[in-house]
């Protein structure tokens, strides 16, 4: 796999394997008043259609990583698309509502195993400076784009055909990329004696990070106060097995630390800005599924463009740390021009700038952060440190949404009881929310500009030029 082209060919496998995984997290959005009337949920029961995919994805992000350092980030990369391509027929297909929640727990853990090790991967894959900085461009765009792509393909789809369709598109995708990882992924490099798992480690922290998403999901604070303690009890014995599952040295490693802070407010915006946009289209506004999936084709190109075309140009030319603050303070402008969209809000004025900046942001913004988490980490830990990554991201993203859904509707609430009319108040509560997502994304591009302490990205000099990375249109 020494080839450029033949790598390039591997990064695009590995990216639309991901990109698999990133869309389910918010395709069903716009979907999901079609799934109710269909399988007769509950108004309470249906947010399991999307929890059920959380809490299974965000607990075992840190397993999975740990499992592709030790048995073969290839050998799970399939076994995870292979999972994860089975429970979307079974998702498509379901009669009822308890057998969709099921698949969407199954997609989760098949979505973990996928994303855990797929930067690892990429990382192995592309040693060379130049060559790394264009490469996590176009993971990036995955990474920070699935969630715009989801809305508008959940839209489309459900609009032009149904709701089952937005599962059963996974399934050729995933049996594709599994025929083509399987010729183009370079083999895994593990040594002869079988490795040891330190059990009790991956039953502490996956029980604790289940226990976190689903505390956050349902406002739990018994649940919670479980996860802390489980938490507590994990580092206590990582600190003394012989064989860790997550090395706590790790965590010594300034930029991994730094960049899961910036990734955790980070993130906690974008999903709220994903997940709150489409309701304003949809509840203020009066768009339709496949008109809210329209409105978001312009974040989509834009975050195209910067991820693919401008972000790894930023970082080879102004190092990590420049272009990662621009980004983030894009995105925070954006949900900031959102916090003021009114009741009788027109797309061109009150919502495209806002989607347009954080198009920008995001695309130029992602790179940059995979980069420095990912920079420091010794390549026998590649895994480990991408299911840290993911973890990170994944837990802001819960967490900022349970915590400005419920700003939004303590908003409305409020709003209602002083006498605003329905839609004034649900419109109310939603500006809140764009506003502390605002100062979220604010606070993640302040943390990273102070407190980051990046490699140079520069071309060693004693190493010929590569060959230039293939176009891509």
């Amino acid at each position: 796999m020494t080839d450029l082209r033949s790598r390039w060919l591997a990064l695009y496998v590995l990216c639309l394997g991901d990109l698999m995984i990133v869309l389910d997290s918010s395709i069903v959005n716009v979907a999901l008043p079609s799934i109710q009337a269909d399988l007769g949920f509950s108004q309470s029961a249906l947010a399991w259609v999307v929890n059920a995919y959380l809490l299974t994805f965000g607990g075992f992000l840190l397993l999975s990583g740990r499992l592709g350092d030790l048995l073969g980030n290839r050998r799970v990369f399939l076994a995870g698309v292979v999972a994860f391509t089975t429970a979307s027929v079974a998702c498509g297909l379901a009669p009822s509502a308890g057998l969709l929640v099921v698949g969407r727990a199954v997609q989760g853990l098949g979505g973990a195993a996928v994303s855990a090790v797929a930067l690892a991967l990429i990382m192995g894959l592309f040693s060379d400076p130049a060559e790394r900085a264009k490469a996590m461009g176009f993971f990036g765009f995955v990474m920070s784009g699935g969630g715009a792509v989801g809305v508008l393909l959940g839209g489309v789809l459900t609009g032009l055909f149904s709701w089952h369709w937005i599962f059963l598109v996974n399934v050729p995708v995933g049996v594709g990329v599994w025929l083509a990882a399987r010729r183009v992924l370079p083999a895994d490099e593990v040594g002869e004696q079988r490795p040891r798992i330190d059990v009790l480690g991956a039953v502490l922290v996956t029980g604790a990070l289940v226990l976190s998403v689903y505390g956050i999901v349902t406002s739990t604070w018994v649940l919670l106060g479980g996860s802390a303690v489980l938490l507590a009890s994990f580092v206590g014995w990582e600190s003394r097995t012989a064989e860790p599952l997550v090395p706590l040295r790790l965590f010594r490693l300034r930029n991994v630390v730094v960049s899961q802070v910036v990734g955790v407010l980070w993130a906690a915006a974008m999903f709220a800005w994903f997940f709150l946009s489409a309701l304003y289209l949809q509840q203020v506004l009066g768009y339709g599924a496949l008109e809210v999936g329209l409105a978001f084709v312009p974040t989509s190109a834009v975050m195209a463009f910067c991820s693919l075309r401008v972000s790894d140009r930023l970082v080879m030319r102004f190092g990590i740390r420049p272009p990662l603050v621009a980004g983030l303070a894009l995105a925070a402008t954006s949900l900031l021009l959102f916090s003021r969209a009114p009741v009788d809000g027109s797309f061109v004025t009150d919502v495209l700038p806002s989607m347009l900046l954080l198009g920008a942001g995001a695309g130029i913004a992602f790179n940059p952060v995979l980069l420095a988490a990912m920079g420091d980490v010794e390549p026998h830990e590649s895994g480990l440190a991408s299911g840290v990554v993911n973890t990170s991201f994944m837990m802001g993203g819960a967490l900022g949404l349970a915590v400005l859904v419920s700003l939004a509707t303590a908003r409305t609430e409020s709003l209602a009881a002083d006498g605003s009319s329905a839609l004034e108040a649900l419109n109310g509560g939603f500006q809140l929310a764009f506003a502390v997502g605002a100062v979220s994304a604010a606070l993640a591009a302040l943390v990273g500009g102070l407190l980051l302490r990046p490699k140079p990205m520069v071309m060693p000099t004693d190493e010929p030029l590569p060959e230039a990375a293939p176009e891509v249109a």
